[in-house]
């Protein structure tokens, strides 16, 4: 029996990811060139002999497990091509038979909706690098599409702060241990946190949950250099600004590891629905934080929901963004203005929840709070944003926040962003779409000038 050909591109990134190296570095250890790697770890190609045996000298116990894992991975792809649009034509009446009897068909199927979907994000890409003027990406975009490369879980930094969430007997003990007291400064306009080397100087108007995480942040800053910087020397980055966010980001990853350590909070937030306010209570942070570090509960063999989260400002800007799930983010402007999450940000501490569906067919539940940060003084104004965390409707048993909604119902259709959405017949257009003709017809006049071809 001709041996099945074995997809495995989200492992190998994983895998990647989590020695700290660039495709450049991996590829040249399992001796294949960075664009066979790139498109081994997009799923366009399957695993051959010749890595196979690479990755048999190099990394035995990951392969083992890539190997193991491949039926169950199979039928899991199948059935994301399957739920795919495009293939609606195609309905095998029993895809795990198909899996298991005919794995080069179903191969070829997953192989040929990775390569769409590929497609159509290097199509997104270009369209809005496009409308952004420029192809280069600013440091804080480049740091940005970093942590979304690499899934938003970083696994050598998530596992020591773990760890080191296990030992330590607090989070300010294990900074004095490192020998840095902490002071806190009652001058409501000074920086959140100041470090001089020996001292952390902490805001007193910040809320205890945010002084809490500064603490963690440079605890992990300190407790994690050597690792940080082993990261950042194998990013590939445009410049040292670049560098020097991505330390800092990989420092706050590693902060939200330590107050939310990835074994205990993940079997709560099992065991409570991903009821984000009672998980906040249960490991005094805030709501955004424990919202963030849902979001990166990716852990190979221990993965958590694949949620999407992003934060949106007042004037519609995204600012924090990722997504384990189908739905990407526009990398520039702003989202779609059916998505809830605007209405949210004019409505703080109400949470929203909403029913969506997107181009493609796939259906959301995503809840939305909107949040205030006080400035902590009269003359300076407070921010005002909302977070958004929302999971594919599959897993809505899991999501506590599917029973405020009736999802037998029509769904709200939502895009990307209006330059990228195809729908012809939404009335809260601001552009048309970027890759389709319009039609204006003076003698015509619809909510928008003009229409979609």
């Amino acid at each position: 029996m001709v041996k099945p050909r074995l997809y495995a591109g989200t492992q190998l990134r994983a895998l990647r990811t989590a020695a700290g190296l660039n495709q450049r570095t991996m590829a040249t250890r399992l001796g294949l060139s960075v664009s066979y790697l790139s498109q081994l770890e997009t799923g366009e190609r399957p695993l051959t002999g010749a890595v196979t045996a690479a990755l048999a000298r190099h990394y035995p116990q990951a392969l083992a497990a890539i190997e193991g894992e491949a039926p169950a991975r199979r039928l899991a792809a199948l059935g994301d091509a399957l739920a795919d649009p495009s293939l609606a034509g195609f309905d095998p009446s029993d895809p795990a038979r198909l899996a298991e009897q005919q794995p080069d068909i179903a191969d070829r199927l997953i192989a040929l909706h990775a390569a769409k979907r590929a497609a159509e994000e290097r199509l997104a890409l270009a369209e809005e690098s496009l409308v952004a003027g420029s192809g280069a990406r600013l440091p804080w975009e480049a740091v940005r599409d970093w942590f979304h490369e690499a899934g938003n879980y970083v696994d050598p930094l998530d596992r020591a702060a773990e760890q080191l969430a296990a030992d330590a007997p607090s989070l300010s003990g294990a900074l004095a241990e490192h020998g840095i007291a902490l002071a806190t400064d009652h001058d409501e306009v000074a920086p959140l946190s100041r470090f001089d080397g020996a001292r952390l100087t902490l805001n007193a108007a910040l809320p205890p949950e945010s002084q809490r995480f500064l603490v963690a942040h440079r605890l992990a800053a300190t407790a994690f250099s050597a690792e940080i910087e082993r990261i950042v020397a194998a990013a590939e980055l445009p410049g040292n600004e670049a560098r020097r966010l991505l330390a800092v980001g990989l420092a706050n990853y590693a902060a939200g590891a330590l107050v939310m350590p990835y074994a205990p909070f993940r079997a709560e937030a099992q065991r409570l629905r991903h009821d984000i306010d009672r998980l906040s209570r249960r490991f005094d942070v805030s709501f955004e934080q424990a919202c963030h570090r849902l979001s990166t509960l990716q852990r190979q063999g221990a993965e958590g929901v694949p949620f999407y989260f992003c934060r949106v400002d007042m004037a519609g800007n995204i600012t924090k963004r990722h997504s384990a799930t189908r739905l990407q983010f526009a990398r520039f402007g702003g989202a779609c203005p059916l998505w809830h999450v605007h209405e949210a940000v004019a409505i703080p501490d109400r949470i929203l929840v909403q029913h969506a569906e997107t181009p493609d067919g796939v259906r959301y539940i995503s809840m939305a709070k909107g949040l205030v940060k006080s400035s902590g003084r009269f003359d300076r104004l407070a921010r005002r944003y909302a977070v958004v965390l929302g999971c594919e409707a599959s897993h809505a048993a899991d999501f506590v926040y599917a029973e405020a909604i009736d999802r037998g119902g029509a769904p709200t259709p939502i895009g990307i962003s209006c330059r990228l959405c195809p729908r012809t017949d939404c009335d809260q257009r601001a552009f048309p779409p970027s890759d389709r003709a319009i039609a204006v017809e003076p003698a015509i006049r619809g909510i928008v000038p003009y229409r979609v071809l």
